[in-house]
């Protein structure tokens, strides 16, 4: 769990706006979404109240995540009401442990200042246009995510306080040689099994489901069998790339661009020096004679390599001959930069040179000449560029034409689209999750399913899906959720029950089994006697995945077998089959003493997220935490 927030955590900026923008990028329909809601808040933390509207944040961002996760798949999951509940409850208990977090923050004196927050918001891309922030931007968005400034910047701060304070339990927890090698020794033990299936599948011919059996399921089950609320949509599509100019880009308007910006491409002069260093902190006099000898030997034709190597006082470059690599304007001493750039010749050296360091002798051993990218290596890059920036802003003069139209002839998206020569698209009846591109973003689907377009036919706002790319809405016709019939859902009704049944069968069979196992019969009679397979396992270890997660988790639980005897278990899998286990066999690892460093990280990652989970549980152990049983939040429209 940890290590996962840790992750998520590599680079401020990301961590943040993945977790707030990018899953629910645009709660612009948050305000639908709430319905009518009470002040009752969904959970309470030492007297501090978590709200209905911190709880809907968190909700979208996960349900944006699961989307994304299972795309097509998650209508089916979101239709059982016992998974939605599950996971309703997963974000309270969520927030419940951020608010601890906070408070324990607090309670320890971390901090993110004013100033973090002010450069954390600086360097978001989101909030940025042509690498540069916007502050128009910066609020377009925060507000479509019901945010106001205030607001918004406190919500960073509690989401980077939390971060210090994960970082801090991460960076000083620690394991010991000892437990590293105590904990390899149970991770790389592994334990001889044998086994027995009792297939549900083969059971199901013993299996009746009557007409009464669905009847009664489909009218207690009835929001399982829902169908998905479904919309039919007209939308326009702007987007600066598909903008044609009604005046192409000049060869003069190329030339001036060039002219102007003529800097930008401008690669400037690099020089690549050695020097011999004589520090003057203790004499500087005799310093300053020794570098002057030493300059008088360089005279004398002695090899400049040779003598910074025996006696240049920057021991690094005189390894390499006194070579300093490349240097740029303004990266040295200026003293130094001065009587280095003043050298005309590969080869030369300088006099004696003083700064802040001590004394130098230079000498210039490669030149790179300042340099000019021609006209004509740059036109096509340079029209490109000038084109895109016409396009971007025909594009944002459309858009408020667009913006205009489509609100004050709010019944039809025609005008809007004449204005712009734009086309006004449609769909069929389509589920939520079924939203054709551009559509399909949380951004789009929320605006949809609010009940100003659904249920008043207007034209939704102009609603950006990406830079200079913005869709406009409107709801043409609107099919609600409705269960399915009877009828429609006998033979999924028909094969759950059978599966059920089987499944039971299949349980008070293990039972009995298990019992004849227990009085002394052995595994593989009773394999015989019902025909089913012993299958083996030396050596199982706890990552194996080519047997039953169930039967693993089971068989490393058991108790290690007496001498000549062996532990025995019934076993319940989780796609409803059942089985018999027996463990033969415990094998120890031997560990080396030479702890491999992969090793000793994985096990001390291991103890971290130990320890963190122990943090949390310990914090809501000693906390007051009010859970309301109910709260009414409306989940769709």
């Amino acid at each position: 769990m940890l290590e996962k927030i840790r992750e998520g955590s590599q680079g401020l900026a990301a961590k943040i706006v993945l977790g707030a923008v990018i899953l629910s990028f645009a709660l612009a329909g948050i305000g639908g979404y709430l319905g009518q809601t009470t002040e009752q808040p969904v959970a309470e933390v030492n007297g501090v109240k978590i709200s209905q509207l911190d709880f809907a944040r968190a909700f979208e961002n996960e349900r944006g995540r699961l989307e994304q996760q299972f795309g097509e798949y998650f209508e089916q999951i979101a239709s059982d009401p016992t998974y939605m509940a599950q996971i309703r409850q997963g974000v309270v208990d969520r927030l419940v442990q951020q608010e601890l977090q906070n408070q324990l923050a607090i309670e320890l004196g971390l901090r993110v200042s004013d100033a973090q927050i002010k450069q954390a918001i600086f360097d978001m891309p989101y909030f940025q246009i042509g690498g540069q922030f916007s502050n128009d931007r910066y609020l377009q968005l925060i507000r479509q995510m019901n945010f106001q400034p205030d607001d918004f910047r406190e919500y960073l701060r509690e989401e980077m306080t939390r971060d210090q304070l994960v970082s801090a339990i991460a960076g000083s927890d620690f394991a010991l040689d000892s437990e590293v090698k105590q904990t390899l020794v149970l991770q790389q033990q592994t334990r001889d099994v044998d086994y027995i299936v009792l297939d549900k599948e083969k059971l199901k011919s013993q299996v009746t489901v009557t007409e009464s059996e669905i009847k009664d399921y489909y009218d207690l089950n009835q929001d399982q069998f829902m169908s998905p609320e479904q919309v039919a949509l007209n939308y326009i599509e702007l987007k600066a790339s598909d903008m044609e100019l009604v005046d192409p880009v000049t060869d003069e308007q190329v030339r001036a661009y060039y002219d102007e910006n003529q800097a930008q491409y401008l690669e400037e002069e690099r020089r690549r020096v050695s020097h011999i260093l004589v520090e003057g902190i203790e004499d500087a006099e005799a310093a300053k004679a020794k570098a002057q000898d030493l300059y008088s030997q360089l005279q004398s034709g002695a090899d400049f390599a040779e003598l910074a190597q025996a006696h240049s006082d920057d021991v690094a470059s005189g390894e390499l001959g006194g070579d300093l690599d490349w240097i740029e304007r303004d990266m040295m001493d200026p003293e130094f930069e001065a009587a280095a750039f003043a050298l005309a010749n590969v080869g030369d050296y300088s006099d004696v040179v003083e700064s802040e360091f001590g004394f130098h002798i230079i000498q210039l051993t490669d030149l790179q000449a300042q340099e000019v990218t021609a006209f004509e290596e740059m036109a096509a890059e340079l029209r490109a560029e000038l084109e895109q920036n016409a396009k971007i802003d025909a594009f944002y003069g459309k858009q408020e034409e667009v913006r205009e139209l489509a609100f004050e002839v709010a019944d039809t998206l025609d005008d809007a689209a004449v204005a712009a020569n734009l086309e006004v698209k449609t769909t069929e009846l389509v589920a939520r999750n079924l939203l054709p591109a551009p559509l399909n973003q949380p951004a789009v689907s929320r605006v949809i399913f609010t009940p100003e377009l659904l249920e008043d036919g207007v034209n939704s706002e102009v609603i950006e899906v990406a830079p200079e790319h913005v869709v406009v809405v409107r709801v043409v016709e609107h099919k609600p959720a409705a269960v399915k019939s009877l009828e429609e859902v006998t033979e999924q009704i028909t094969a759950r029950l059978e599966n059920e049944k089987a499944s039971e069968l299949a349980k008070d069979k293990a039972h009995t089994l298990f019992a004849q196992l227990e009085e002394g019969q052995s595994l593989s009679d009773i394999a015989a006697a019902e025909s089913l397979e012993v299958k083996s396992e030396a050596a199982l270890a706890r990552q194996t995945y080519a047997v039953s997660p169930a039967l693993v988790s089971k068989a490393f639980k058991m108790p290690h077998p007496a001498e000549g005897a062996s532990s025995k278990a019934m076993v319940e899998l989780n796609n409803g089959d059942a089985a018999l286990l027996v463990v033969k066999a415990v094998n120890l690892a031997e560990v080396t003493d030479e702890l491999e460093p992969q090793q000793k990280q994985s096990v001390t990652r291991a103890q971290v997220n130990k320890n963190y989970l122990a943090l949390l549980n310990a914090l809501e152990g000693t906390a007051e935490i009010v859970k309301p049983s109910s709260f009414e939040v409306t989940e769709e429209n």
